[in-house]
């Protein structure tokens, strides 16, 4: 099944996007271009994106919740209504010792040719 985008021209709750799923994480793309993704997602206690880089900046913007974000082996909690910038580069990992949602923001500018 492909991911579907939300719909254009429409008022969505950001929140009411993804559910809580008991032991998973669970994705739902509101945007995904050549240029950049926004995707939000939920965590359920104890889960985890481990340890990865991306060649590219990551928004991260708490909508629920309260996540740990490590970045570099630096430790910062980030609650409902904060945001984060991961680095391009930088390792990191996003975990949930309570449940959170997220969204997710990453610019792929400047990276890549991309024709307009």
């Amino acid at each position: 099944m492909k991911n579907q985008e939300l719909e254009k021209s429409f008022t969505h709750k950001l929140v009411d996007i993804v559910e809580y799923v008991p032991g998973s994480v669970v994705m739902k793309a509101i945007l995904k271009k050549k240029t950049g993704t926004v995707t939000v997602l939920s965590f359920d206690m104890g889960e985890a994106l481990h340890s990865k880089t991306s060649p590219f900046d990551n928004l991260i913007q708490i909508i629920d919740g309260e996540a740990e974000v490590i970045i570099n082996e630096e430790l910062s909690t980030i609650e409902t209504g904060q945001t984060i910038i991961i680095p391009a580069h930088a390792r990191n990992i996003v975990k949930a010792n309570k449940r959170f949602k997220m969204l997710s923001t990453i610019i792929k500018s400047g990276y890549e040719d991309v024709s307009i």
